[in-house]
């Protein structure tokens, strides 16, 4: 692949990862700026644009993936997935329709995280219905503040707001509730696993697993796939 479409490596950003605040990343860019990459992009197929546009939103990427935490995977898994969805969104992005990007990619990044949750955490396999996974992601975040089961009155006004029946909002709770039984701690020695994850306080900042190598030699095979096929 030609150097110049090669997403950063490690050396890019700031060696201090202690103290995640003062780590460099590529810069935010202006709207003038974007507006005149992403028109290169759109009218020359420019790739050099398009990888600027890719790594001018990494935090932004790294940013919704830290809202998926809660599920179990890997930050850094989650935060592939969302950069392909963010790759996807540049290459589709059309600069003249008065959008800014990160409000156009929102979308197709959480399409792909979405999509890996799914094919990937045992547990949300309760959810088999395209209705059911959209209330699967809204209920858990609805009940982020409720520390018991849902009454009638709480199922009716959950779901009012997701425009779904206040039946299916208790089958899914009773679904979340019985299936987070698997989450207790068992004598697997897989870090990895959904309850070691859940529990280890060491766990990286999205921030600090974009530094990674291996999260940036996927990055840049992704980058190749969608953008020189």
């Amino acid at each position: 692949m030609n150097q110049d479409f090669a997403l950063p490596t490690t050396q890019t950003f700031s060696a201090n990862t202690q103290d995640v605040s003062v780590q460099k990343y590529p810069p935010i860019l202006s709207a003038q700026e974007e507006h005149d990459l992403a028109v290169e992009l759109y009218e020359n197929h420019d790739l050099s644009a398009a990888r600027k546009l890719v790594l001018s939103h990494i935090r932004f990427v790294a940013f919704i993936a830290h809202g998926y935490k809660g599920y179990g995977l890997e930050q850094a898994d989650l935060i592939q997935e969302g950069t392909i969805g963010l790759m996807k969104a540049v290459k589709k992005f059309n600069p003249y329709k008065n959008v800014r990007l990160a409000s156009y990619a929102v979308y197709w990044i959480r399409a792909e995280i979405h999509e890996f949750v799914f094919k990937n955490w045992k547990i949300v396999k309760v959810a088999t219905t395209k209705a059911q996974r959209k209330l699967f992601f809204k209920l858990k975040k609805a009940k982020a503040n409720i520390y018991q089961s849902l009454n009638e009155k709480q199922a009716q006004e959950i779901a009012d707001e997701l425009g779904v029946r206040p039946k299916d909002v208790l089958e899914m709770e009773s679904r979340l509730q019985f299936n987070d039984v698997t989450f207790e701690i068992s004598n697997d020695e897989d870090n990895s696993a959904p309850e070691r994850y859940l529990t280890n306080t060491n766990t990286k900042t999205p921030e600090q697993l974009l530094l990674s190598d291996d999260t940036q030699k996927h990055n840049n095979s992704n980058f190749t796939k969608h953008f020189l096929h």
